[in-house]
């Protein structure tokens, strides 16, 4: 059986400026990671064919998303023959996977791929909202629909809430501890300081963690990701296409999007493990490359229960191993056996909502990762995102 995916390859990346609240058009901020990606791969504008984004234009929450395609399209004046867009896709990186679809089947040459923020901003000097609540916005009435009739009255209006339940669980079954967790936002920071770009760089320790504030038990303040404004952008192209680009591109080994539990933050039928599980497994079917080959590992962390959940659904560590796996930080550390979010993931490096773990994978597989860069170079990386019902995940090799 052929694997598709492997007709497809990344070409270029981009991002914009990155910061806690920029106060920018998140229009602009969109464009430039878009023409930083289309400079990076070597291409003009007239190149670009296809389009693809996550989730599409929403309003709400607030911040939760800078453009869509409609928008990316008209301002740079592309002719499309495919475009996608929309929040119903395998986490955040649905729109990357969808897109090397469309290369492989021949409805576009080169997708232009981005995702754009603007929380921080629009959050202003408020705390942060559950993002179901009120959808994101001002006061007033708010009659809950869907899943949210049956959290809400109960407070669990956040996915802060929704993941911790999970995490609750699986200390519950496998003795997982909070010095085990603290070691993902740990390690986090301990990467972003070698990170111009990241949002905090000055020191954490253990004692800073514990004693911040408990945000939803067993999360503390520094178990969540951080809102900020920022746009990343990737470029997937045909594979016969890329042969005279400006770098050598990077292959698409494998992908992975499967669901098969019920697709729910609070009826999944294992609540110590999440859609990660069935994305992860799937991946490692359409490729004969192990976890053991892989060289750096990019996995979500809008909480820092999902990169442990990330941990064993790609097979890393055994199911309900990941607290010991972590035990300590040196198996993740920059230096270690698997380097781990590189950049300093969405806890210190920002909240780029998935595609920013892409981009850092590509990063370290092009060598440009200067303080941060893992030795070797890295011949193979995964990048992974999504949480609860959602996930997605590419293996993706060097060359």
């Amino acid at each position: 059986m052929e694997i598709l995916e492997r007709r497809a390859c990344i070409t270029g990346i981009g991002q914009s400026d990155i910061g806690r609240r920029l106060h920018r058009d998140p229009l602009d901020l969109t464009l430039d990671a878009c023409l930083a990606a289309i400079e990076d791969a070597g291409l003009r504008r007239d190149d670009i064919d296809g389009l693809a984004t996550y989730p599409g234009n929403l309003t709400m929450p607030a911040g939760f998303s800078g453009a869509g395609v409609t928008e990316v399209q008209d301002a740079l004046r592309l002719r499309l023959d495919w475009y996608d867009g929309g929040p119903e896709q395998p986490g955040q990186l649905g729109s990357v996977i969808n897109a090397c679809m469309a290369v492989a089947c021949g409805l576009a040459t080169h997708v232009l791929c981005f995702r754009s923020v603007f929380e921080g901003s629009a959050q202003g000097s408020r705390g942060r909202r559950g993002i179901g609540v009120d959808g994101g916005g001002g006061g007033g009435g708010f009659r809950a629909s869907g899943f949210m009739q049956w959290s809400l009255p109960f407070g669990a209006a956040s996915a802060a809430n929704w993941i911790a339940m999970f995490a609750q669980r699986h200390f519950h079954e496998y003795g997982t501890t909070r010095e085990q967790l603290a070691q993902i936002a740990l390690n986090d920071r301990k990467n972003a300081a070698r990170n111009p770009n990241a949002i905090y760089r000055e020191p954490l320790t253990l004692e800073d963690y514990f004693a911040a504030r408990m945000i939803s038990e067993p999360f503390c303040l520094y178990d969540c990701d951080v809102p900020c404004d920022g746009a990343t952008a990737v470029i997937v192209s045909r594979r016969e296409a890329a042969r005279d680009l400006r770098r050598t591109p990077i292959g698409v080994e494998a992908v992975g999007s499967a669901i098969h539990g019920r697709p729910s933050w609070d009826q999944w039928e294992e609540l110590s493990t999440m859609a990660l599980r069935d994305a992860g497994a799937m991946l490692w079917k359409r490729t004969d490359l192990k976890p053991a080959d892989v060289d750096v590992a990019e996995l979500y962390d809008g909480f820092s229960f999902i990169a442990l959940a990330w941990l064993e659904a790609l097979g890393f560590c055994g199911k309900g191993e990941s607290g010991p796996f972590v035990a300590g930080g040196q198996r993740i550390a920059l230096d270690g056996e698997l380097p781990l979010n590189t950049q300093g993931g969405q806890l210190s490096g920002g909240r780029l909502h998935g595609y920013g773990f892409l981009h850092e994978a590509c990063v370290q597989l092009f060598g440009e990762g200067g303080p941060r860069q893992v030795e070797g170079p890295p011949q193979v990386a995964v990048a992974a995102a999504g949480g609860g019902p959602l996930g997605g995940c590419l293996l993706l090799t060097r060359g």
